[in-house]
């Protein structure tokens, strides 16, 4: 049975598919609802454990994935497991290196790569994708990356 996101609660970015992915910032409590089933937790140390399936991709604050190659297989994998369970992605505060996440997932979803920043600053919070470095990485980003 899917067990998807309702697209109301806060932090979820409805994707074109009609997946549903919740960004949130691992420095806030954790949200009310249900607790997501998948995890992708973007962090230059190891995140704390959590009780759902979840996977760590470093990725220092303010800076892009350590391992393009990881990056790429995690965030298909976020996207795969969209489709059928609670996914969410998750950084420090939920806006740099979340909402550059959400981008590349969206672009996995259909997002052209130079609408991909607008279009998770529309639906899921503005003034996400924080640095330059950010934006470029997702303007090259790709499903065949890298």
């Amino acid at each position: 049975m899917k067990q998807t996101w309702e697209p109301s609660q806060g932090g979820v970015l409805v994707l074109p598919s009609g997946r549903s992915v919740r960004g949130r910032g691992l420095h806030y409590a954790l949200p009310e609802g249900p607790l997501p089933e998948f995890g992708l937790y973007l962090l230059g140390k190891q995140p704390p454990r959590v009780e759902w399936e979840s996977r760590w991709l470093l990725w220092p604050d303010l800076r892009l994935p350590a391992d393009e190659r990881d990056a790429l297989d995690a965030l298909r994998e976020a996207w795969r497991r969209a489709e059928a369970e609670r996914v969410e992605v998750a950084c420090w505060r939920g806006i740099g290196r979340t909402g550059t996440a959400l981008a590349c997932i969206a672009i996995l979803d259909g997002v052209p790569p130079a609408q991909a920043v607008s279009y998770v600053r529309r639906k899921y919070r503005r003034g996400t994708v924080e640095t330059p470095g950010q934006r470029r990485y997702v303007a090259r980003f790709h499903a065949e990356t890298p």
